[in-house]
């Protein structure tokens, strides 16, 4: 099966991946809220080179927003979508309606317990049962060998892997690179709802979580230190920035460290406007 596929309904995608695997070859699967950029396609990019058949979802998921968060505008281009998805090489795009994913009725959701109180989770309860459980369906759907997410997600990433760890999921699970614009900024679907003004001022973000990994290189090691040299250099670059927070955490636990180890992660979350942007960059 090579030719370039549309999915909408879930029966029919379970038909196509049965298929796929009878045929003896591999799938990859890169999920996506759609409102595609260059870090989605370059996950494309790499799922390719992982799998014999590339399966792209495009769904954006109710079940991670909450009510006063921005699911009705959230950027939407299913026609820009799958005309980028078929140039990036990808085989399949797998495009359900939000009444076949959560029918009327609809009760379940998959729950990762202590990874999902932090950074994230903190600050948007009840966001990762969301993800964790549409992420949960559409493997159950797709039947992946191999699936890639990006690391601007960092916590998302990991809770995943460890969802896919618990339940026994043989599925190959690849964290790749954050996908950058030249000034830094982490590539991001929300970024064009920033004015000229505030898009000046993004890329502070990005400072921050470089010179916290230059002041771990040069011995600076305590995180109130690391944490207060990046506020203070977010405070003064963007000046309408409201930080919600600034974290160092251990990177597959997420456990916060009071000095910085092995595989140390720094995560902030700052608003800017009408936009919440978040990065992280892995300092040692």
């Amino acid at each position: 099966m090579t030719a370039f596929t549309v999915t909408r309904t879930i029966a029919g995608q379970q038909r196509l991946s049965r298929k796929i695997i009878r045929s003896g070859k591999t799938i990859a699967i890169v999920p996506t809220m759609g409102a595609l950029h260059d870090g989605h396609l370059s996950l494309i990019r790499r799922a390719r080179q992982k799998a014999d058949i590339v399966v792209v979802t495009v769904f954006v998921n109710p079940t991670q927003f909450a009510p006063h968060e921005d699911f009705d505008r959230y950027p939407r281009d299913p026609k820009g979508d799958i005309r980028k998805i078929k140039e990036a090489g990808a085989h399949i795009v797998f495009m359900p309606k939000r009444s076949d994913m959560y029918p009327h009725g609809y009760e379940t959701y998959v729950t990762v317990e202590h990874m999902t109180g932090v950074l994230e989770g903190h600050s948007r309860p009840r966001h990762f049962r969301g993800v964790t459980t549409i992420v949960a369906k559409l493997f159950n759907i797709v039947q992946p060998d191999v699936a890639l997410f990006g690391m601007k997600d960092y916590q998302q990433a990991m809770v995943l892997k460890r969802m896919v760890k618990d339940l026994n999921w043989p599925i190959r699970m690849i964290v790749c690179p954050t996908v950058r614009e030249k000034d830094g900024l982490a590539r991001s679907s929300r970024n064009r709802y920033l004015s000229p003004e505030l898009r000046a001022q993004a890329p502070a973000l990005y400072h921050a979580l470089k010179t916290a990994r230059l002041m771990v290189r040069d011995g600076i090691t305590r995180t109130k230190d690391i944490k207060r040299k990046m506020r203070s250099i977010i405070t003064k670059n963007a000046p309408d920035a409201e930080i919600d927070y600034i974290a160092l955490t251990e990177m597959e636990s997420l456990k916060p460290v009071t000095s910085v180890g092995k595989n140390t992660v720094a995560s902030l979350a700052v608003r800017l406007g009408p936009v919440r942007l978040i990065d992280n960059m892995k300092i040692t």
